[in-house]
């Protein structure tokens, strides 16, 4: 049987339609959608399905055939024609006649002789007759299977038909249902690419790739299927286009060769700018009307009018459509485009900065220079005027750049209309002036190609610095590395002068979200070796990237030694940023250290020196600060700030990290449901930008909502992920987090044991922030197991950092681990004290797992009723939060009162996993299959699995049964 991915809803329909065929009550079904989405392959699924007991007959509709009448009549039925001679004369007559001459008649008397005929061999065999491309088929044959199609619901007979148009039937179809098959989504694009290339397209390269395919099977396969070995290995570009002469190539190329030459000339123009209006599309067609001309194109389902402007309606005839067309049209189509985007009051606001100035504004390499609207997410174009995505626009405001003035200058150097240096001037500049706002053309494509229209020297590697740069903003760290290597190709060592620097730090950045941490330190010192005369605010932020590769590794060593060397490079002339990045590495320092009373101090002036912040990268070290300091509330409120910065810049390389900082907080305040929201975008972004360190750690908090919420085998799964790339890439803060997860499950499953040697033994992940974090788990599990001497000890380290703070959240965890510690006559008040802390804090979830242990203590102190009310407010706590684990536990102490307590849910409910109960849970609330997949990290036809599980289970046939059930 075909495997299919994300296509388990559309299975589900042609299953159906098979049962009612099976059991005498047939029907019809149209599947339409663009060529390449997979139609055919359901047709073959269905077939497979129905074999054996149906009789299975398939045509497919070629354009060839579709002018001789009853062409398709004759491929369909040619296998049963012999049947023909039992029905009715007028019937067997007109049957004959269109199958042996192409004649049929006016009148019912061959659709009639049609149906028959297929009843005829269903009398025997039910009947599965397969169209492919109905659209294709001869008109005369496309209506008398319509007039079949609309009788059939008594007949043992199911007609399955496919069309190219999502959006109109084709003629003579009326009345039969239409499914619409959009892409896959992006669980199954990545399944299809490990079908396609097990472990061989990187998650950076395969976004890339389905920015052309967006989703379309047929054209992720034939792009994976012709990458080359630097493609695969992210030393060059990805593809731009499906491949020439592929069969999606072919297709949409002989759809554009249908078109009357005018359709196909503006369509050149829309391939060539996205942003094109319609005002403007209309000045550079021929006399008469552009919108006329455009209606085959239209018609042809090719085209689509989104407001005011045109888009394809696939994104591969976009490139297929310029790509296609000859050099010197594609030429002529820049040249008019740039005369219709002339405005002479743009060329003074043309900047003349100095080379170096203009190739690299003084930011980091992730951190865009200003405010702008978000990017939008669209592949890399490096050809010479290649088509970019949907989007764009005539507009722009002056004083940030204009798009308008960078789309003309783009034009212009594509068209080479004038001498090349002055176009690569024009171009870097206007793309300098101009933020990654995902219009067309993006500033990286911009400085790329004013590097390709400069000579050798200087100005040609700053342009290719600088695109890299805006490259990496944008989210595409394959284009930026292929840049960076192709830089330095150009470039003999050592030649690289002053750029070396800005180059450095670059690639440290790409190697510390992506690549081996010890390299990333490495290359990042070297960075901050070169830029701390010259730019000296790089230089120093450098510094900071490079003592956070050892953050990330746990190595709090070689982050002291860094914040020693930043230290002796102090002036009193810094400024506010520099101020706050140097206050950061001194608090940090001193933390690591153990010094606690002594980081507050300069971690408290890195969140006051934060109010004068707009860097997104620097409010994050504030964020973190703010952590530190046990302000959470601030901590959130400054990695909000930072992500809406990063954001409303388009910054999307930076923005799997700043979620990072955003979960910090959110655990200490227990808001697990924001956490799990927050890391499953994360961690989606971070796979789609190339950043598996931030994958790692996003994963791992994944895996902290998973345990918090019961669910043992996604915790593990996730867990063991986090693991395996903290290994892979030395990252220490990863791989203390996944182990903190399977210990938090163990405590929350009641295995306290295990998860007090796990936290005990961990050495191979461990990092002193996540170790902090654990310790009032650790303290509890060795209590519960008798080791208080561990436990004290480790309460020692926690009283000497919380007693830095002001948060009663982490006193009142302190409280807690001393009442767990303390004589049976002192252990109540400590209690007390706790829950009258939590009282002032934020984090609910803490303060219900306090009465927990409170009750429990209670009720061996044989005090069943004060007992019962701590537990009681926490059940209805662990209730809320959906934590299965720790509402069992409520329960079992509960009884353990004397209080008999209602089982977990209804008779039905309890016969669900913990993951389908999860998934029940989602769904009654009104999440979709897709919804539920997404939050879930899991695929849409997993999703499906289950559901049909669930129902099964629960005895019951509909998602309005469920949410009954489920409230």
């Amino acid at each position: 049987m075909p495997l299919l991915r994300g296509r388990g809803e559309v299975e589900i329909v042609l299953s159906r339609l098979l049962d009612r065929a099976r059991a005498g009550s047939g029907g019809a079904l149209l599947l339409a959608g663009a060529p390449g989405i997979g139609k055919t392959a359901l047709l073959d699924l269905a077939a497979v399905r129905a074999a054996p007991g149906f009789r299975v007959l398939r045509v497919s509709g070629v354009e060839s055939e579709s002018r001789l009448p009853y062409a398709g009549l004759h491929g369909l039925l040619r296998p049963v024609a012999a049947a023909a001679s039992a029905l009715p004369g007028a019937q067997a007559r007109a049957m004959m006649a269109a199958l042996e001459s192409g004649t049929g008649g006016d009148g019912l008397a061959l659709p009639a002789a049609v149906l028959g005929l297929l009843s005829s061999v269903a009398a025997h065999q039910p009947v599965l007759a397969c169209v492919d491309d109905v659209d294709r088929l001869d008109p005369a044959s496309r209506e008398a299977l319509s007039f079949v199609a609309r009788r059939v619901a008594g007949e043992p007979i199911a007609l399955l038909f496919t069309a190219r148009d999502p959006v109109r039937s084709p003629g003579g179809l009326d009345g039969v249902p239409v499914r619409a098959l959009d892409g896959l989504d992006e669980v199954a694009v990545r399944e299809l690419a490990g079908d396609l290339a097990p472990g061989q397209v990187a998650e950076d390269l395969l976004a890339a790739l389905d920015q052309i395919a967006r989703g379309n099977p047929l054209a992720l396969r034939e792009l994976i299927g012709a990458l080359t070995p630097d493609q695969l290995a992210g030393l060059a570009m990805p593809p731009t286009a499906v491949p020439r002469g592929g069969r999606l190539w072919r297709e949409h190329a002989n759809r554009l060769a249908d078109l009357p030459g005018e359709a196909r000339r503006l369509l050149l123009l829309i391939a060539a700018d996205p942003g094109l209006d319609v005002t403007t599309l209309i000045r550079a067609a021929e006399p008469g009307c552009a919108l006329a001309a455009l209606e085959p194109a239209e018609h042809a389902g090719i085209l689509h009018s989104t407001g005011d402007r045109f888009d394809f309606r696939e994104p591969a005839m976009r490139a297929v459509t310029y790509y296609g067309a000859s050099l010197s049209e594609r030429r002529r189509a820049h040249r008019l485009l740039a005369t219709l985007l002339h405005d002479d009051s743009l060329d003074a606001a043309l900047p003349h900065d100095g080379p170096l100035d203009a190739a690299l504004p003084h930011d980091g390499p992730f951190d865009p220079p200003a405010d702008g609207p978000p990017a939008d997410g669209r592949s890399h174009q490096p050809d010479a005027g290649a088509p970019g995505g949907a989007g764009g626009g005539a507009g722009g405001g002056q004083g940030e750049g204009d798009p308008r003035r960078l789309r003309r200058a783009w034009h212009r150097a594509c068209a080479l209309d004038g001498p090349a240096e002055e176009l690569a001037d024009e171009l870097a500049a206007a793309a300098l002036a101009t933020r990654p706002l995902g219009g067309h053309p993006e500033p990286y494509l911009a400085l790329e190609r004013a590097a390709d229209l400069t000579g050798r020297g200087p100005a040609k590697a700053e342009r290719l610095a600088a695109a890299a740069r805006r490259a990496w903003i944008s989210g595409r760290p394959q284009v930026a590395r292929s840049l960076l290597a192709r830089l330095r190709s150009l470039t003999a060592p050592g030649s690289l002068g002053e750029l070396r620097g800005h180059v450095q730090l670059l690639h440290g950045s790409l190697e510390l979200l992506g690549g081996e941490t010890g390299s990333a330190r490495e290359e990042l010192l070297s960075a901050a070796g070169w830029l701390l005369d010259s730019h000296r605010m790089l230089g120093v932020r450098a510094l900071v990237r490079a003592a956070d590769a050892s953050y990330r590794a746990g190595d709090n060593r070689a982050f002291i030694a860094i914040a020693r060397q930043a230290a002796a490079l102090r002036r009193p002339d810094e400024t506010v940023t520099t101020q706050l990045m140097f206050e950061y590495l001194d608090g940090m320092a001193s933390t690591f250290s153990g010094l606690h009373q002594e980081a507050a101090g300069p971690l408290r002036r890195v969140v006051e020196l934060a109010g004068s912040v707009r860097d997104p990268a620097v409010l994050v070290w504030a964020c973190v600060a703010s952590m530190l300091l046990g302000e959470d509330a601030t901590a959130h409120r400054l990695s909000a700030r930072a992500v809406e910065t990063a954001r409303v810049r388009g910054a999307a390389s930076a923005m799997p990290q700043l979620l990072e900082y955003t979960i910090y907080p959110e655990i200490w305040m227990g808001r697990y449901t924001s956490v799990a929201s927050t890391a499953a975008k994360g961690l989606r972004l971070s796979q789609e930008t190339g950043q598996l360190n931030t994958a790692a750690q996003h994963l791992a908090w994944l895996a902290i909502t998973a345990a918090v919420e019961g669910d043992q085998e996604t915790c593990r799964v996730r867990a063991d992920a986090a693991v395996d790339l903290a290994d892979a890439h030395d990252l220490g803060i990863a791989g203390a987090i996944g182990n903190w997860a399977l210990a938090y499950l163990d405590l929350a499953a009641g295995r306290p044991a295990d998860a007090a040697n796990r936290l005990r033994a961990e050495r191979r992940h461990n990092h002193v922030v996540i170790r902090v974090m654990a310790t009032p788990h650790l303290i509890e599990a060795s209590a519960r197991t008798g080791d208080h001497d561990r436990a004290r000890s480790a309460l020692r380290v926690l009283e000497r950092w919380v007693g830095s703070t002001r948060s009663p959240d982490l006193r009142a965890l302190v409280s807690r681990c001393r009442a767990l510690l303390a004589a049976p006559g002192e252990a109540e008040e400590l209690f007390r004290e706790a829950l009258e802390l939590h009282g002032q804090g934020l984090c609910e979830f803490e303060a219900a797992r306090t009465r927990l242990l409170y009750g429990s203590a209670l009720r061996r102190d044989r005090r069943p009723g004060a007992a019962r009310n701590h537990l009681h407010t926490a059940l209805e706590t662990f209730q809320r939060y959906g934590a299965r684990l720790w509402v069992e536990q409520a329960r079992n102490e509960l009884r353990a009162s004397g209080e008999p307590v209602r089982p977990a849910g209804t008779a039905t409910t309890r016969q669900l996993t913990a993951q389908q109960l999860q998934i029940a849970r989602m769904v009654a609330e009104g999440a979709t299959n897709k919804e539920v997949a997404e939050q879930l990290f899991l695929s849409r036809r997993t999703i499906e699995h289950h559901l049909r599980n669930i129902f099964t289970r629960l005895g019951i046939r509909s998602r309005v049964e469920l949410v009954r059930l489920m409230s």
